[in-house]
């Protein structure tokens, strides 16, 4: 398994760096565990030190002068090995914190050294995050703690074999096939639920008094992740995350919201939406646009270079469209809003997001949990790098009502309050200075979501002079 991971972070980070780095991140990871080791490099070769004795000792393998960098994943594997063995042999600590807990830690304080995503999870949470990437649970219910060890029924997904079922929120899951559930480890009681497509399920549920076992045939049940209503003949769309069939239900909802009748204006709502799927990302976007770039990647390995482009054509015929976005806006979500800004199709308002702009490739590991390793970083279509900028709104909310007012009295005049601001965002490349984020993302600091910001689209939509000038062109 160590080959397998150390391979995917030599070929595959953005960053490459040489294997006694790693060797020597990963080995510290143990001194969380055993606060009485220290690791050390010396002439290329790792040191493994308890008080009183050298545990191991290992020769790093360094990056082929010709070839491929995952070449030396193979030694750099064995070294660890034989070192994680030696540790293993020298701590009680060690030895009772377990294996996992052992592997956990390394690959925490390696990746503490690499970027702020990529990471280790383990088998039960690699599955819970590919029932999130592809629906939940098949059964189409979210699980929570409850009092004590209770585990409840916490979000039910309509039309699914839960809701069909009859379970309710609050209810108790008592047992899945038989195996009792506790709160106090929810990632195990979610992958209980999990199974192939077709087969069953028994949950053992209690209701007030009542106590009763429900059948479930599993199935793939997307997350529901689109609210949509017409009010005030706008139409208004909360989008929470990007699962396998956003677009679908985007397309859905657009499509119904104009059959009657061309609304005035959209508004599409992403604050707090942390992202998810790339793909659906872009395929979000492109039902605003007509064809297009809407992001582009890159990074050290060649397969990291990427344009993504819109096909169109644009669902909404063109009617204004406001976009947004708070400081919880992350990642796809903040892809989509770039793509519409920079392409000049909709009116970001708000505050500036997260900046999470890096992109990780999910590498399977034989042990059945997965290593996410950041590959490429995205550039939104003028070719400024979200990571660390963020998108940054062209009527900022979260420096108060009054300045609210006067912004969008100044859209009205003719005049742009955060034009230049966007003119050196969009001028910006990676790298980016650390003073030069700083300065744009204070020009509209990154806050949560508040009710001005629905009044302030409604103004947009509502006075075309205000809302064509904060279009970017």
């Amino acid at each position: 398994m160590l080959a397998t991971a150390m391979g995917a972070v030599l070929e595959r980070h953005l960053d490459l760096v040489q294997p006694a780095q790693l060797g020597l991140w990963s080995m510290r990871g143990l001194e969380v565990l055993e606060p009485a080791f220290h690791a050390e490099l010396q002439s290329n070769t790792l040191l493994l030190s308890a008080p009183d004795r050298l545990l191991s000792a290992r020769p790093m393998p360094v990056l082929p002068a010709t070839g491929p960098p995952q070449a030396a994943a193979l030694p750099l594997a064995a070294a660890l090995s034989g070192m994680f063995d030696a540790a293993w042999r020298g701590s009680a600590a060690i030895r009772k914190a377990g294996p996992e807990r052992m592997l956990r830690s390394a690959f925490e304080e390696l990746f503490n050294h690499l970027d702020p995503y990529s990471r280790y999870m383990t088998p039960e949470e690699a599955m819970a995050a590919r029932a999130r990437r592809v629906g939940q649970s098949g059964l189409g219910l979210r699980l929570a703690a409850g009092r004590g060890r209770e585990v409840v029924v916490a979000a039910l997904t309509p039309d699914s074999p839960a809701t069909l079922a009859g379970l309710r929120l609050g209810d108790r899951v008592l047992e899945v096939d038989g195996i009792p559930l506790s709160a106090q480890d929810l990632p195990a009681a979610a992958a209980l639920l999990e199974g192939p497509a077709g087969t069953e399920v028994a949950l053992r549920i209690e209701r007030g008094r009542r106590r009763f076992t429900v059948l479930l045939l599993r199935s793939t049940v997307p997350p529901e992740t689109l609210q949509a209503q017409r009010r005030d003949d706008i139409l208004w769309l909360r989008l929470d995350g990007f699962s396998n069939a956003t677009d679908l239900r985007l397309t859905e909802a657009l499509q119904d919201g104009f059959r009657a009748a061309r609304p005035r204006g959209v508004v599409l709502d992403l604050r707090g939406n942390r992202g998810g799927l790339l793909g659906q990302a872009v395929a979000v976007a492109s039902a605003f646009l007509a064809d297009g770039v809407v992001a582009l990647t890159g990074g050290r390995h060649h397969d990291a270079a990427r344009t993504y482009v819109s096909a169109g054509p644009d669902l909404t015929r063109g009617v204004p469209l406001v976009v947004l976005v708070d400081g919880r806006t992350a990642s796809a979500a903040e892809i989509v809003a770039a793509a519409l800004s920079d392409r000049g199709r909709g009116v970001v308002v708000g505050s500036a997001t997260t900046g999470k702009g890096l992109i990780q490739a999910v590498v399977p590991l034989p042990n059945g949990g997965e290593l996410l390793v950041t590959w490429s970083r995205v550039l939104a279509p003028r070719g400024w790098p979200i990571q660390g900028l963020g998108v940054i709104p062209a009527l900022c909310t979260s420096l108060g009502p009054e300045a609210v007012a006067a912004g969008l009295a100044q859209l009205r005049g003719g005049e742009a309050p955060m034009g230049r601001v966007l003119a050196r965002l969009r001028a910006a490349r990676a790298p980016v200075p650390a003073s030069e984020v700083t300065t744009l993302r204070n020009a509209c600091p990154p806050a949560e979501g508040r009710p001005a910001d629905l009044a302030a689209a409604r103004s947009l939509i509502e006075q075309a002079e205000a809302y064509n000038t904060a279009l970017a062109r």
